[in-house]
C-alpha cells in the first residue's frame, strides 16, 4: 500500500507543482494514461502517413501537444526515492521522443539520406518508441484499484524492471541515432562534405553522438 500510494502521489504532484501544471491532472490514472497517449499518437501518426515530410511534420505536432505533459513531470521536485523512479522512468520515455523529434528533423536536411532511408529511419524510431511506451502500462498498472492485492515488493520489482527496461530503450535509441548519423558523416567524408555535415547537427554538446 505503501508504495501504491507513492506512485499515486507522484502523479497527483503534477496538478500543483506549479501554474502551468495545475491544469493537467483531473486524477492520477488520468495523467498516466495522457502521458502514454501522447506517446502512442506519435507512433500511430508515423505509420499512417505515407509521404515522409509531411508525415513527419503531422509527428512533430502531436509532439508538441503532448510535451506539456513531460514538462509538468519535470517540474516536481520534491519527491521521495520511490517515486523519484518513477518519474525518471516516464521522463526517459519523453527523452526518446525528444531524440527522435530533435535528430530526425535534421536528417530530413541531410542530403546524405535518401527519402527511401529517411522513410527507413522514421519507422525505426517509431517502433523503439512503442516498445517504450509499452511498458508504461506496467507503471498504471501498480496504481489500479486491481492491483490492491499486490505486495509493496511486487511494486517495487515492477517499478526497478521497467525502470531497467526503459532506459535499455532509451540508450537504443542513442546508439540508433548515433550508427544512422556515422553513415551521413563517411558519406560526406567521400565528398569532402564533413565540415558542413557537422555543421548541421550542431556544436558536440547539442549532438546526441
Amino acid at each position: 500500500m505503501k508504495i501504491r500510494l507513492i506512485i499515486a502521489g507522484l502523479f497527483l504532484m503534477l496538478g500543483t507543482a506549479n501554474l502551468r501544471a495545475q491544469f493537467i491532472v483531473s486524477d492520477p490514472i488520468n495523467t498516466a494514461t495522457s502521458i502514454t497517449n501522447s506517446v502512442n499518437e506519435i507512433v500511430q501518426t508515423s505509420s499512417t502517413v505515407s509521404n515522409v515530410i509531411k508525415n513527419f511534420q503531422e509527428v512533430r505536432k502531436v509532439y508538441e501537444q503532448g510535451k506539456k505533459y513531460y514538462d509538468a513531470l519535470k517540474a516536481v521536485n520534491d519527491m521521495v526515492k520511490d517515486a523519484r523512479k518513477v518519474q525518471e522512468t516516464i521522463l526517459m520515455v519523453g527523452e526518446i521522443a525528444d531524440i527522435y523529434i530533435n535528430s530526425y528533423q535534421l536528417m530530413l536536411q541531410d542530403e546524405n539520406f535518401t527519402l527511401e532511408e529517411l522513410g527507413a529511419i522514421a519507422f525505426g524510431y517509431g517502433k523503439l518508441l512503442q516498445e517504450s511506451s509499452n511498458l508504461l502500462k506496467d507503471l498504471k498498472g501498480i496504481v489500479n484499484a486491481s492491483s490492491l492485492s499486490m505486495t509493496d515488493k511486487d511494486r517495487m520489482d515492477i517499478i526497478d524492471g521497467t525502470y531497467v527496461a526503459v532506459q535499455r530503450y532509451r540508450n537504443l535509441v542513442r546508439y540508433y541515432t548515433n550508427k544512422n548519423l556515422s553513415v551521413s558523416y563517411l558519406r560526406a567524408q567521400k565528398k569532402g562534405e564533413t565540415e558542413r555535415m557537422l555543421a548541421l547537427y550542431g556544436n558536440a554538446d547539442e549532438r546526441y553522438w
